[in-house]
């Protein structure tokens, strides 16, 4: 069945679908979570366990991708990933496969809290380095695209905000991303959108890297976003240092953040403020190197 609209999600629904397909929860109250992504509307069930039902076709994979891969590589990682304990099937008119998974607590890391700490960008340098080690397996569905397939795009949404941004800063930072050599070693696992909303903190500390719907291998320069999403120039250059970055996958990677923040920033800043603010750093980040 083939869906292009977002299928209406509530309480009832969630409900319907847990007490109907793992009817050992049935007992479990279902609370609504906030904030919920952008992708998936998610409920906390119980204590330990949580519910993501996807909200459009983009995020329909998430669920048998993470019940697939994660269980491999979370024991090569040094922070806490999802674990999902139960795939669910379409029923009750919704169309899609979605997940329970293990309640991962933290706060959402925040510039305002993490920015300035370099034990933050060492952990996540530790991370990828962990992440981007692991023997990859490179098949063709999750192979990632090169940074050249956002060049329309990525030009399109330039044009639209070079009254907001510099404009020329931008088209040049593009250029020379789409210059730069391209990953020429065997392919690694990414992680594919690593920005602080996908990071949990507690007591103030890293503690976990949640979301891998965009889990691919393939060049690991995308992953680089989160130098430009979360930190400040210190602190970039202490997560530069600790990952070992060449210039090259350093270029790409402030392509990517520059092509992802400015999709971002043409989607949802009539919309959302608060997006709107976060990627407008990450822009203007990535211009700054």
């Amino acid at each position: 069945m083939t869906v292009e609209t977002t299928p209406a999600i509530d309480a009832a629904l969630a409900r319907r679908l847990i007490d109907t397909q793992f009817p050992r929860w049935a007992g479990l109250p279902l609370v609504p979570h906030a904030p919920a992504g952008s992708d998936h509307v998610i409920y906390r069930l119980g204590e330990r366990l949580s519910v993501r039902l996807p909200r459009h076709p983009g995020a329909i994979g998430q669920a048998v991708k993470e019940a697939e891969w994660l269980p491999r590589l979370a024991p090569h990682l040094p922070l806490a990933v999802p674990v999902v304990v139960e795939v669910g099937e379409p029923d009750f008119g919704y169309p899609w496969r979605w997940a329970v998974s293990r309640w991962l607590d933290g706060e959402v890391a925040t510039v305002g809290a993490l920015s300035g700490s370099h034990d933050a960008a060492v952990s996540l340098a530790e991370f990828l380095t962990a992440l981007h080690r692991f023997d990859a397996e490179a098949t063709e569905e999750l192979t990632g695209r090169p940074l050249a397939a956002r060049d329309t795009a990525t030009r399109a949404a330039v044009a639209k905000v070079g009254d907001t941004f510099d404009a020329a800063a931008m088209a040049d930072l593009w250029a020379t991303a789409l210059a730069a050599p391209e990953w020429d070693r065997p392919p690694v696992w990414f992680h594919g959108d690593l920005h602080t909303g996908n990071l949990l903190t507690r007591g103030g500390r890293l503690s976990a890297v949640i979301d891998f719907g965009e889990l691919g291998v393939g060049d690991p320069a995308c992953d680089l976003t989160i130098a430009f999403t979360l930190m400040s120039a210190e602190t970039r250059a202490t997560f530069r240092a600790a990952l070992d970055v060449d210039d090259a996958t350093w270029t790409r990677g402030r392509g990517w953040a520059l092509a992802t923040g400015l999709n971002a920033y043409v989607s949802y800043a009539a919309v959302n403020p608060r997006i709107a603010a976060q990627t407008a750093r990450q822009i203007t980040q990535a211009l700054s190197g």
